[in-house]
C-alpha cells in the first residue's frame, strides 16, 4: 500500500469501551498533557513498531541476539540516539518497552521536566507559541522528539518575553 496523504500514523483501539483501557489513557493524557488521543495512538503505534522490527530482527537471527544486534545496529543507534534505550541494552530490551518511555521523549514532557514551565500543559502552550527553542532553531510541535545529545539545549527563544527569568509565568525553582 502506497503512502497517500490520508494514511493515518496511528491504529485505534479494536474495542472502543473498554473501561480499564478508557481510564489508563485518561491518566496518561493527563499526566503528559496530550492534546487527544491521538497523540497517544501514535506513541502507542511507534512503539509498536519498534517492537515489530525487534521481533523481525530477532526472528532473522532465529534468537541469537548477538547476531540481531548487529544486524539492526543502526535500529539500535536510533533508539539510543533518542533515548528509548540506553547504552547497554539490547534488541530484547525493545520488546519490554512501555508507550511512557516513548511519550518521554516528547518535547513537551522534555521541557516540562527541565523546569521551563509549571505544569505539561503549560509547556505545550509555550512551545505551541514559539518560545521554546531546540538546539537554537524555533520547535513549535510539541510531539517533536527530543534527542538525548539535544536534551541540554532545549531553551527560551531569546526573543521571547519568557526568556527574562522574572517573567511572572516563568517555573518557580525549586
Amino acid at each position: 500500500m502506497a503512502l497517500g496523504s490520508n494514511t493515518k500514523f496511528y491504529e485505534t483501539p479494536n474495542h472502543p469501551f473498554q473501561g480499564e483501557r478508557i481510564a489508563e489513557e485518561g491518566d496518561l493524557l493527563g499526566r503528559y498533557g496530550l492534546a487527544n488521543k491521538e497523540e497517544l495512538w501514535r506513541a502507542q503505534s511507534e512503539l509498536r513498531d519498534y517492537r515489530r522490527e525487534a521481533r523481525r530482527l530477532l526472528g532473522e537471527a532465529q534468537g541469537d541476539v548477538d547476531a540481531a544486534g548487529e544486524a539492526g545496529s543502526d535500529f539500535m543507534g536510533r533508539l539510543q540516539r533518542i533515548g528509548v534505550l540506553d547504552d547497554e541494552e539490547g534488541l530484547d530490551d525493545v520488546l519490554s518497552l512501555d508507550v511512557t518511555d516513548i511519550l518521554e521523549r516528547r518535547l513537551q514532557t522534555v521541557a516540562y521536566r527541565q523546569g521551563l514551565a509549571n505544569t505539561v500543559e503549560q509547556a505545550r502552550q509555550f512551545i505551541v507559541h514559539g518560545h521554546v527553542t531546540v538546539d537554537g532553531a524555533r520547535v513549535n510541535t510539541p510531539s517533536y522528539t527530543v534527542e538525548v545529545a539535544e536534551e541540554d539545549r532545549v531553551a527560551f527563544d531569546d526573543t521571547s518575553p519568557l526568556a527574562d527569568e522574572l517573567h511572572p509565568e516563568r517555573a518557580e525553582e525549586h
